[in-house]
């Protein structure tokens, strides 16, 4: 048979070798964990708030932990040893001074012994517990503020000057208060802040206080500076209605939770200086819970917690685009009412703990610990996940009047530069000495090497 010869075909045209890149990111926080506490490590029978405010009804220090309780007649909030776990006795002495339901509680940041609540009876009370904790009922406060009008829904202290302490409530006021005065009764706030339409539903700081996040029940999220009453950012979105707005400690960033206009849970990132149009804007779940968020400056993690569920989604936060990756989602069958935070001051380092929630659970009456660790095999000091943290000393004192008030905020601007320099001064040792340890065990590996030549040449 003949053969029949086919032309050449010209070769393809050259493609370069595909670059292959990984989908995932690396990070030392992927695998971090929740971790709750064994049942006698929880507090067990505590008769927790059924009050439907969205509020977080829990206060953690490394000393003490404050739950806002139900009683009858009053307002009343129960103060326990953080170490005092297991059963809690149902006769066990409350902080009961307030005539009207107590809303919020917020510990002193530079007083584990201090703390402040608010109520429905309209006032603000600032109680000094005594060093063994509350052994018979406190009635009467340190120190009482009464400036609004109607019921105390929200309370801030201030993070870098002492003694100056924020309350909102349904009169729509953001008051100042100065709980340096000398009266035991103080009836004039140092500065009210009135541009609020309706009820303030959350209040934020950034890193050094001097910019106050809110969002309103009038549907917009407002920054304001807090020395001077006024106005800086006005967010009026449509598509998100925000009930929890949250600064991200220094990286010029703020998150809210809320929902969507077809009532999805949603999440929205917001550039500070720009609240025209957010960044990101994420829809969660058809869930009905108010979203908590929590955020931690020294890991750049996010955690959000819906009120109502058991489970806890948390991400890694960074200054570029895509912002916000997802890590993974901590799961429970048992919904949380509230939350408490355990400043960073008193996690566990020894077990990589890097964050810890107290979960309000209502139908068990209990709250329970949860641990957020960073597996790690060695038992040594990690300092990579721990960097320099806040102190629970004040940057400033607050100031007598009024007028000083406001002449003496810019002296913390000082005091939190400096710090924020020696920070970034330690960071900046710690990375030259992981960089110097690292070429040591490149050296190391030389060595190595030139003397196997070596000894292969003498074999020879």
């Amino acid at each position: 048979p003949s053969l029949t010869i086919l032309p050449l075909s010209p070769p393809p045209p050259f493609l370069p070798p595909m670059t292959w890149r990984p989908q995932y990111r690396s990070s030392k926080f992927r695998h971090v964990f929740g971790k709750a506490a064994t049942k006698e490590n929880c507090y067990d029978g505590v008769p927790i708030t059924r009050s439907v405010h969205d509020n977080h009804f829990c206060a953690v220090n490394p000393r003490f932990i404050a739950v806002i309780t139900e009683c009858a007649g009053g307002g009343a909030f129960l103060v326990l040893s953080v170490h005092h776990t297991g059963k809690v006795d149902p006769l066990h002495p409350k902080v009961s001074g307030h005539r009207g339901n107590v809303l919020d509680i917020k510990w002193n940041p530079f007083n584990d012994f201090c703390i402040a609540s608010c109520s429905e009876d309209s006032t603000v009370k600032v109680w000094d517990i005594p060093p063994h904790g509350v052994l018979k009922n406190l009635t009467v406060p340190w120190k009482e503020l009464q400036g609004h009008s109607r019921r105390v829904g929200l309370i801030e202290w201030h993070p870098t000057a002492n003694n100056v302490l924020f309350s909102t409530g349904y009169d729509y006021q953001v008051m100042i208060w100065n709980l340096d005065s000398p009266e035991a009764v103080i009836k004039n706030p140092v500065r009210t802040i009135s541009h609020h339409t309706d009820v303030v539903l959350s209040m934020s700081f950034n890193t050094d206080g001097s910019r106050l996040a809110t969002s309103c029940k009038d549907k917009k999220i407002r920054v304001l500076e807090p020395r001077t009453g006024n106005l800086l950012q006005e967010a009026n979105c449509k598509n998100h209605k925000a009930s929890k707005v949250l600064f991200l400690g220094n990286l010029k960033m703020l998150l809210s939770t809320g929902s969507s206009r077809w009532n999805h849970r949603q999440m929205a990132l917001w550039d500070q200086e720009d609240l025209d149009v957010p960044l990101l804007q994420e829809d969660l779940d058809g869930s009905s819970g108010v979203l908590f968020p929590f955020y931690d400056p020294d890991t750049h993690m996010l955690y959000i917690a819906g009120k109502g569920d058991g489970n806890i989604r948390y991400y890694e936060i960074s200054s570029e685009k895509p912002y916000m990756h997802f890590l993974t989602e901590y799961r429970s069958h048992t919904p949380q009412k509230g939350m408490g935070i355990m400043p960073k001051r008193g996690l566990d380092v020894s077990s990589c703990e890097v964050f810890r929630f107290y979960k309000l659970v209502t139908i068990k009456a209990l709250i329970e610990p949860l641990s957020m660790i960073v597996p790690r095999r060695s038992e040594s000091y990690q300092d990579d996940i721990y960097p320099m943290t806040a102190a629970s000393e004040a940057a400033m004192s607050s100031c007598t009047h009024q007028h000083s008030f406001s002449m003496c905020v810019p002296c913390v601007c000082v005091g939190v530069q400096l710090r924020l320099k020696f920070h970034k001064q330690q960071e900046e040792i710690r990375r030259l000495r992981e960089m110097l340890n690292q070429r040591d065990v490149r050296i190391k590996q030389l060595e190595l090497e030139i003397n196997n030549v070596r000894n292969s040449q003498d074999s020879h």
